[in-house]
């Protein structure tokens, strides 16, 4: 009887654990077939999104099985998670050190022009954020990192406070040693019988802090464009580089040189980014056609005929002329060698983003983005192509992962005090690899 309880307790559990952390979705689901990445969907319609995920055989016999009439969401999460909890491979309550996270930020995005300011919570696209508050809430970890985009902290209203002790802070890829200003939101929460990790003042000065120790002043000079990417050899609109002369020591030597290879433009937008002038501040304004009022605004010069592509669109697009109300520069944008990236995103369109080589005709490359990301030349970034670039742009900047785990390994050594901020170590994080390399 003692066993039968045992296991009774025990799907008791599992149960409430499933039904605790699902939520409702506002549509009926029941004439679904399957869930793919929390969304509702049939197993053709996911195979129509993401065909490359389901081009094995082996592949789109699971998602048939997985999609038949006779499983829903519900019944597949709780047989996810009774396989998980028998086989201890799913944590319990107080089984974890950290949680980091990122939850999805696409629906709080400022690129989202169809946001919910007023009730974002409404829009699906943000229950992400719930969910990973409501793990945290399940789990009780000892630590908790989440990252996010600076435009949650005007929809969350203390939302992101739930914790035990949290302490909320912004940091700038720029203020660490990277030509990209790239502001983000960082949460740190710990249990009641933990220190909270401080956040590290910056090493460069790209970005002026104002704090009140002295040492913060001693930063290192701020990096740009140049600096990352002009050792790079030249690549064209649909060309691969693999080998490169890398500068080791003051001695050329070949390199394996991964990723450096751009989106490939279309016929089109190849033709309209060969007429963008390479200097400084050129865009889609220095297209034939375009003027420029003294609001600002651009319109389309009448006193001309509006030039036509091969094609027979226009040279210069209506959605350029009437982004951000026509006051945009981004659209078909060239960056500059001397200027600091606003921010290396998911997409490789120059559309709506200044995302063009200052001196070649293409858009950036993976690897060009992932320097811009602080990546070293020898990760290799795998999956399909445009998924290379969404990996590269939700990545959290390497020089801050570094900087924001060097705090976390002080605190969990007992190591922090109660002030918020801490300075890094000069010559940070190349220090670290000095000092190991003398222990050893």
């Amino acid at each position: 009887m003692a066993k039968k309880s045992k296991e009774r307790e025990k799907d008791e559990l599992i149960s409430s654990l499933v039904s605790n952390k699902r939520r409702k979705a506002k549509r009926d689901t029941t004439n679904s077939d399957v869930c793919f990445f929390g969304n509702p969907l049939s197993a053709a319609e996911a195979r129509r999104r993401w065909p490359h995920r389901y081009q094995s055989k082996n592949m789109l016999k699971r998602v048939e099985i997985a999609g038949s009439k006779k499983d829903n969401c519900k019944e597949k999460l709780q047989e996810f998670v009774k396989k998980g909890y028998k086989s201890k491979i799913l944590p319990l309550p107080g089984d974890i050190d950290i949680i980091c996270g990122g939850p999805p930020c696409q629906g709080v995005s400022g690129f989202n022009r169809f946001r919910n300011k007023e009730a974002p919570l409404d829009d699906v696209k943000n229950h992400q954020l719930l969910v990973f508050m409501d793990i945290i809430d399940y789990l009780k970890p000892r630590y908790v990192l989440m990252e996010n985009i600076v435009d949650i902290l005007k929809f969350a209203g203390g939302f992101l406070g739930r914790y035990a002790k949290a302490r909320l802070g912004m940091m700038a890829a720029g203020s660490y040693g990277l030509p990209q200003f790239r502001m983000r939101v960082f949460l740190w929460g710990a249990c009641p019988t933990e220190k909270l990790p401080q956040y590290s003042l910056p090493t460069h000065k790209d970005i002026h802090v104002r704090s009140d120790n002295d040492d913060s002043c001693m930063m290192q000079e701020a990096l740009c464009l140049e600096d990352a990417i002009s050792d790079l050899p030249p690549v064209t609109n649909d060309e691969n580089v693999v080998s490169y002369m890398a500068d080791v020591q003051s001695v050329p030597q070949p390199s394996m040189l991964y990723d450096h290879r751009p989106y490939k433009l279309n016929k089109d937008d190849l033709y309209r980014v060969c007429l963008i002038p390479k200097k400084k501040g050129a865009n889609f304004r220095n297209l034939r056609g375009v003027l420029v009022g003294q609001d600002k605004k651009v319109e389309c010069d009448s006193s001309i005929p509006r030039e036509m592509l091969p094609s027979g669109k226009p040279l210069v697009p209506e959605y350029a002329m009437t982004y951000v109300k026509g006051k945009s520069k981004k659209p078909f944008g060239r960056l500059w060698w001397d200027e600091i990236v606003p921010t290396v995103v998911t997409r490789a369109e120059p559309h709506n983003q200044a995302i063009l080589h200052p001196v070649q005709d293409r858009v950036l490359t993976i690897r060009e983005n992932a320097r811009l990301q602080g990546f070293p030349d020898c990760y290799q970034i795998y999956g399909p192509f445009k998924e290379r670039y969404v990996q590269v742009g939700n990545t959290v900047a390497i020089p801050v992962a570094l900087a924001l785990g060097y705090t976390f390994g002080l605190a969990c050594q007992g190591l922090s005090d109660d002030r918020p901020v801490t300075t890094l170590p000069l010559k940070f994080p190349k220090c670290l690899a000095r000092s190991s390399s003398a222990q050893t």
